[in-house]
């Protein structure tokens, strides 16, 4: 469709008027389109391994319990983060009950009248909250299949009046939640790389939050797009509640394997600064979410924990730096990290090579 494309074709113009229509990608579907908008197209090599590789479950990612012994749990989260930077905990102490809360409320907010949610539509998130398609929109080269309702929960959320009535108390009890699983799981990865326990939690890591509720309705030509674009986490750490809509797909050893809801487990994945702050011993991964074939749609609810201070330095912790070995990364602020992030499309690990120490 690239070669011989129509000349006339003005994408920035469809990107716009979609955008300025407020709509998202629920709208589309409940309009009847049967073939998806061309901005929505991904190229060839995006998509042509779009089936995971893992059919047969060879390479699954792992599934840890937290009510196991604490050492074997620190030492099961040790591999992981370093082996798949992505894991799955069971027995995390959130009941089902808040769980099924949180995804009712996301889908709730979703599937309101359009005129209701276009109030909340907005590219800049200065409100603390902000829904969208795509924050990369105007920058990537193909737009992907889903909405995102955005919201800051940290260090200073938004005014509770200012998020949406629909999913605000769910929202706000998610964030309980997340700030005591954060804490306990940061925990464990710090043991795990012979640091103290409270290292992250010294170093601000969880009162940056930032709260990421994706909605993927059925697709009605998946094998053309995706959901989300593949990419690694720009933070800390990442906590992930998914409904029982597969589609997660993570890569490995080169291979891309499907990470399988789970009933009542929550996914756990490295972030950009987790591995530059352990020195490379844990790994950030890529990752995407396949476009819906699905009738139900995929909802997942993902919270990003990164450091509150926006303006001291951070890089390698000095006591993952030896002579044997050396700092692999250069020091920055997160502010200045978070610019770059924001500045360019979802793609790989352009952004975390960027701050590798010149050879």
């Amino acid at each position: 469709m690239a070669a011989n494309a129509d000349f006339h074709y003005d994408r920035a113009k469809e990107v716009k008027q979609f955008d300025e229509s407020k709509i998202g990608v629920k709208g589309l579907v409940d309009s009847g389109i049967t073939t998806i908008p061309r901005f929505f197209i991904h190229p060839t090599e995006t998509i042509s391994d779009l089936k995971s590789s893992n059919p047969f479950g060879s390479h699954s990612i792992p599934v840890i319990s937290l009510s196991g012994d604490r050492s074997s749990v620190v030492d099961q989260i040790r591999r992981a983060s370093a082996e798949f930077g992505f894991f799955q905990i069971i027995n995390h102490g959130i009941s089902t009950d808040v769980l099924d809360r949180a995804v009712a409320a996301i889908r709730a907010f979703n599937e309101q009248p359009t005129e209701v949610k276009a109030q909340y539509y907005r590219r800049n998130t200065e409100t603390g909250v902000a829904f969208s398609t795509n924050f990369d929109l105007y920058h990537s080269k193909a737009a992907s299949w889903r909405d995102t309702l955005q919201v800051r929960l940290g260090p200073t959320p938004p005014e509770f009046d200012k998020m949406p009535e629909v999913c605000r108390r769910e929202v706000m009890e998610w964030d309980r939640e997340m700030v005591r699983l954060g804490e306990a799981v940061m925990e464990m990865m710090c043991e795990g790389l012979g640091l103290d326990a409270g290292r992250l939690k010294e170093l601000t890591c969880l009162e940056g939050r930032i709260m990421a509720s994706h909605y993927y309705p059925y697709c009605p030509q998946p094998e053309l797009t995706v959901g989300l674009s593949s990419h690694t986490d720009p933070g800390v750490l990442t906590v992930v509640l998914q409904n029982q809509v597969g589609g997660l797909q993570v890569k490995h050893d080169g291979a891309w394997l499907d990470l399988n809801p789970i009933p009542g487990a929550l996914v756990i994945n490295v972030g950009d600064m987790l591995q530059i702050m352990s020195n490379d011993e844990y790994k950030s991964v890529e990752h995407r979410v396949a476009g819906n074939p699905c009738r139900e749609a995929r909802v997942s609810i993902a919270v990003f924990f990164n450091p509150g201070d926006r303006d001291s330095l951070f890089g390698p912790l000095p006591e993952l730096i030896s002579a044997e070995k050396p700092a692999v990364y250069k020091s920055f602020t997160f502010s200045e990290f978070m610019t770059r992030f924001f500045t360019k499309e979802l793609d790989g690990k352009s952004l975390i090579n960027f701050f590798k120490q010149s050879n």
